[in-house]
């Protein structure tokens, strides 16, 4: 049966596909006609987005900053699809710590995943990947913004924002797009994650809304909207750019 859906017969790989951001564009890649391969480091929340997902999705279970895991992930890309159209490379975590609280640990993990899991990542895609494919970050309106307790965070995300420059250069012969997607404040279990109680989770996602313009947190759908923009041809003549979806908290 033939998909009238934008990414039809296209091979889209989503790393943090498990929940999030990552699990709503897993499953709008899968409506708009995308075999979809998410890559988590939850068993039990991959069978579940499986489930919620239905339709032509794959679960490969490993953590972004082991390079031995993400060489399974693309083995099995390559025995089943052979090739990659659109690499989301989403996979990312926070720990909140002021600058007299850093700790070596702190650093590595925040790095290891956000930094050099994306990295490698995308490098060990790069043999599968299909000229004219695209390549999505996920960055952070923490990037450009102060938040106190997010430096590390806020680091991380700015390397991954200097990274789709420098790639959008070495990967334009091969007429490969990268650019940055950078989600606001967004109503997720990263949420829940950075707190001990619903109610301080509560006060967060409260505190979030005030401060946006549009006066409310985002939806993890429409991330996954900007993401499909990005992932399909509409967005043909983008390249290098950091779209921030955030209601216009780090623009005005």
């Amino acid at each position: 049966m033939s998909h009238p859906g934008r990414l039809n017969g296209k091979v889209a790989v989503i790393t943090g596909g498990n929940s999030g951001i990552g699990l709503a564009t897993a499953k709008r890649f899968v409506e708009e006609g995308a075999s979809v391969f998410i890559f988590g480091r939850r068993q039990v929340e991959l069978d579940e987005a499986v489930a919620l997902i239905g339709g032509d999705v794959t679960a490969v279970q490993g953590d972004v900053s082991s390079p031995d895991d993400l060489d399974r992930l693309y083995t099995t890309v390559q025995n089943t699809q052979g090739k990659i159209d659109v690499l989301f490379a989403n996979a990312g975590m926070i720990e909140h710590r002021l600058l007299d609280q850093f700790a070596a640990e702190h650093f590595d993990k925040t790095f290891d995943v956000n930094v050099r899991g994306l990295v490698f990542s995308v490098q060990k895609a790069l043999p599968l990947m299909r000229d004219g494919a695209s390549i999505i970050l996920t960055g952070s309106i923490a990037a450009v913004k102060g938040f106190p307790a997010h430096g590390m965070y806020s680091a991380s995300k700015a390397a991954v924002r200097s990274f789709a420059r420098t790639w959008t250069m070495e990967l334009k012969e091969r007429g490969i797009r990268v650019n940055t997607l950078s989600p606001g404040p967004i109503d997720t279990p990263i949420m829940d994650s950075q707190v001990s109680t619903p109610e301080e989770a509560a006060r967060i996602r409260a505190r979030f809304a005030e401060t946006v313009p549009l006066g409310r947190l985002g939806r993890a759908d429409e991330i996954a909207s900007a993401a499909l923009f990005l992932a399909s041809d509409d967005s043909s003549y983008v390249a290098g750019i950091d779209l921030f979806v955030d209601g216009g908290i780090a623009q005005v």
